[in-house]
């Protein structure tokens, strides 16, 4: 088995920005892409930012135990992690990373228990998490109310994961990131 990095946060913590930076710097790391039964936002694409899949697809996937997680994150909308995905990164060496959430992440973690490093991206403030979310531009006010209560909720499964990076500076949180990603895999490339 290989290692894996875990990143979970409230939606507008930044993880998915530091997860991006990581990414773009150390080719020994490979994103673990996620399948979902949402539809696809804006402009992203299957196979690179989701597997995006049906309702029925995703029960489909989940009956023939094709998923090592999943959960029903919002009502409705699924997301899971594909043991082919685990397969791909792992067969060629490579570090698997997640971005997952919250309640995700806690499962990743139990699941492969030392071979895994959680880390949990903490906004500034809910405030400060509400204001990011708005300007992203991409949700009504109704869903950045849910995303902001559901948010309140996922603050308190911090302590459950094995380091917490607070992310006000983008920089300084890249930066931490990096040290214990270095601590747990060694020096990484």
């Amino acid at each position: 088995m290989g290692k894996v990095i875990i990143f979970s946060a409230p939606s507008g913590s930044g993880k998915t920005t530091i997860v991006r930076a990581l990414l773009e710097q150390f080719s020994q790391l490979e994103f673990s892409i996620s399948a979902t039964s949402r539809a696809p936002r804006g402009s992203e694409q299957n196979g690179i930012d989701y597997h995006f899949f049906t309702q029925e697809e995703f029960q489909k996937a989940v009956d023939e135990d094709r998923f090592v997680e999943w959960e029903e994150v919002y009502q409705g909308t699924c997301y899971g992690t594909l043991r082919s995905e685990i397969k791909r990164i792992w067969d060629k060496g490579n570090i698997i990373v997640f971005d997952v959430d919250v309640m995700g992440g806690i499962n990743l973690k139990r699941i492969f228990g030392d071979d895994a490093r959680s880390i949990f991206i903490m906004p500034p403030s809910v405030e400060e998490l509400r204001r990011r979310l708005v300007g992203r531009g991409t949700d009504a006010p109704e869903v950045i109310d849910r995303r902001v209560a559901k948010a309140e909720f996922e603050l308190t499964k911090a302590s459950e994961f094995d380091r917490v990076v607070v992310n006000d500076q983008l920089d300084k949180a890249i930066a931490e990131t990096i040290d214990l990603i270095n601590t747990f895999a060694g020096p990484l490339r």
